[in-house]
């Protein structure tokens, strides 16, 4: 039986191949002269290989072949000869690949104490020949041989470091992935963090990492069962290595000699590793679909919401547990009247939706065992029909309902309660600030609003992914525009930090029975400087929010502090044109704008890096300038 066959047998996805035998490396003709016949020839391609030369022979089973790159080629030899030679092997490699069909190709890491520039040169060159095959540089996660003088919280960021070389080299764009190989020790998480930014598709597990337990089988230790988890998330393949396998592993063997040397409980234990996985969470269930996809943030003045997107936010419990609590804390906070006045709570839901909200009240007030006359604000047509039907079937005389855009209706009486559920990923970005303005002219002066504040975070980021993606589309506007992602292959090179606040009701710069006469009062700024321990590329901002509902009710979706379950808001992503590199303990400088006319809001933005007693290294133009790509309509 032949390898492959035995593989396909034991439930095994490829086999990792080389090209060819170790006779190949007859190319470099190291000890040939300058003029030598046979060199001669081969350079001119008149006979890539022979039989002799190749393990990969034919083109069968070729789909459930990767075909390896031999590690002897030295692209950055001092010797010239050598330089081109293993250039020339390289591409007469590839061609055979391409020929063949083969499913992937596993390309060698360079040499540690290397250079790597005309790797790099060679490689985004060869890569055009091969359009439809995938092709995983293979990266040790510890390159012991660079990291002896290395602080040990750091140790691991010198691989990084070097697939970032030739990664920027091929540029962002490549369809180069990863083979990320452990070892017996592993980097820091902080150091892992790098990796799931990066397009790791592959992790290699060397036999001789695993243990052996009190039954003989193999395990890993717990650091490596922590890490293997952490990437099980991303999906990647995993490939179990050994140094015991036959070289020649495409021949023909016999059962037993399959079963002695390929039979292989290692990958039985990963296999373990995937079954037990912990259940993923509300929120992870939820994501399924929207992890690191590129969606546009809502525009909830210009365009009426559709009937889904209400009705996915109300599935999400926690946000609705939380409005409900902070409005019987608000109600109970309430003095009852002794001067024989009414015993009534006047509450205002404005931008009511389906009614959500409404509902929270009524079981608020019913918990706090207060009066309440609540009025439902909406201005879709068609969300006001749901509520209409609420009203008629649910609600009754408890509810007056009000087809209008809150910052022009005419309220019939002051509230002393006004709730709304208007952050956007940002906190602001869907204009929560000029509609609740527009809002609280109906608020009586000493009257509560649910949320009573929110602030805005931002953080520096990573995301090949991402970045990739907007890229794609191949223009300043896409780069110029935020998108609200759901975040997973990222890493945050520094933990977030606030930059601004909004408060309400704002009774400093619109008297409360008045409606506001222009909007400046609404722009923000924000400089804000981060440490990034370890070295990145920065590909783009994070944003996330924190919002005081009332006094010690929250919501969040800041890493620090989320909301445990809560799904209604993913974050933000703010790309930037150029990835910009960051070194280890360098300072990253985000500034921020928040801005305004007559007719919309948008957002500017700008990253930097400096370096102690150097200064400014680097930065980016300014994004979005004056909203020439991105704004949210004010009508």
């Amino acid at each position: 039986m032949s390898l492959v066959a035995y593989c396909q047998t034991k439930g095994f996805d490829f086999v990792v191949s080389p090209i060819n035998t170790p006779g190949y490396r007859r190319v470099l003709f190291e000890s040939d002269g300058p003029q030598s016949p046979a060199m001669m020839t081969w350079r001119a391609g008149q006979q890539a290989f022979t039989p002799e030369d190749l393990v990969l022979r034919t083109a069968d089973n070729a789909d459930y072949i990767v075909g390896s790159i031999p590690d002897w080629q030295s692209f950055d030899s001092l010797d010239a000869k050598v330089r081109l030679h293993s250039e020339l092997a390289l591409k007469q490699q590839f061609n055979w690949v391409s020929h063949l069909g083969l499913g992937g190709v596993m390309l060698p890491y360079p040499p540690s104490t290397g250079p790597l520039t005309n790797y790099g040169r060679v490689l985004t060159g060869a890569l055009g020949i091969l359009p439809y095959t995938t092709c995983w540089f293979k990266v040790p996660c510890m390159d012991e041989n660079l990291e002896r003088d290395v602080a040990e919280e750091a140790q691991g960021m010198k691989s990084w470091e070097r697939w970032n070389s030739l990664r920027n080299m091929a540029g962002s764009g490549s369809k180069l992935g990863i083979a990320l190989e452990f070892s017996g020790a592993l980097p820091s998480d902080s150091v892992l963090d790098r990796w799931f930014a990066e397009p790791v598709k592959v992790i290699i597990l060397p036999e001789d990492i695993f243990l052996t337990n009190n039954k003989g089988y193999p395990v890993l230790s717990k650091r490596h069962q922590h890490v293997v988890r952490m990437f099980i998330k991303f999906k990647p393949y995993f490939i179990i290595s050994s140094s015991s396998f036959p070289k020649l592993t495409l021949d023909e063997f016999s059962d037993d000699m399959l079963e002695h040397s390929f039979a292989s409980p290692h990958a039985d234990y990963v296999r373990y590793l995937h079954r037990t996985q912990e259940t993923p969470g509300v929120i992870d269930q939820f994501a399924v679909g929207y992890q690191d996809y590129l969606q546009a943030p809502l525009q909830p003045l210009q365009d009426n919401l559709e009937s889904n997107t209400y009705e996915t936010f109300e599935k999400d419990p926690i946000k609705y547990q939380q409005y409900e609590l902070a409005v019987e804390r608000a109600l109970l906070d309430r003095p009852i009247p002794t001067n024989g006045e009414p015993d009534i709570t006047v509450i205002m839901v404005v931008g009511a939706g389906r009614g959500p909200l409404v509902n929270c009240s009524l079981r608020a007030a019913e918990k706090a065992g207060r009066n309440v006359r609540i009025y439902a604000v909406e201005k879709n047509p068609n969300a006001f029909v749901t509520i209409q039907n609420m009203k008629a079937n649910v609600w009754g005389d408890r509810v007056n309902i009000v087809f209008s855009d809150m910052r022009t209706w005419k309220a019939p009486e002051k509230a002393d309660i006004l709730v709304s559920e208007l952050l956007g990923s940002f906190g602001d970005n869907e204009l929560s600030p000029e509609c609740l303005d527009g809002a609280q002219k109906f608020l009586k002066p000493e009257g509560i609003s649910i949320p009573a504040n929110y602030t805005t975070f931002v953080a520096p980021m990573a995301s090949n992914k991402l970045h990739s993606d907007v890229a794609a589309f191949k223009d300043l506007t896409h780069f110029e525009t935020s998108y609200v992602v759901m975040f997973k292959a990222i890493s945050l090179l520094a933990q977030p930090k606030p930059i601004w606040v909004f408060e309400h009701p704002n009774r400093t710069d619109i008297p409360m029975d008045q409606g506001k006469w222009a909007n400046h009062h609404n722009v923000r700024s924000g400089s804000i400087e981060f440490t990034s321990e370890t070295s990145g590329m920065l590909h783009g901002v994070a944003g996330y929010f924190e919002s005081v509902l009332y006094k010690d009710v929250m919501l969040s979706i800041n890493p620090e502090t989320h909301s445990p379950g809560m799904f209604s808001w993913f974050p933000i992503y703010f790309p930037v044109k150029t990835p910009l590199y960051i070194p280890a303990q360098s300072q990253v400088v985000l500034d921020f704008w928040r801005l305004t006319d007559t007719r919309k809001v948008w957002y500017e933005w700008r990253v930097s890096c400096k370096v102690e007693n150097l200064g400014e290294i680097h930065s980016t133009p300014i994004h979005n300038v004056s909203g020439r790509s991105s704004s949210i309509g004010l009508f």
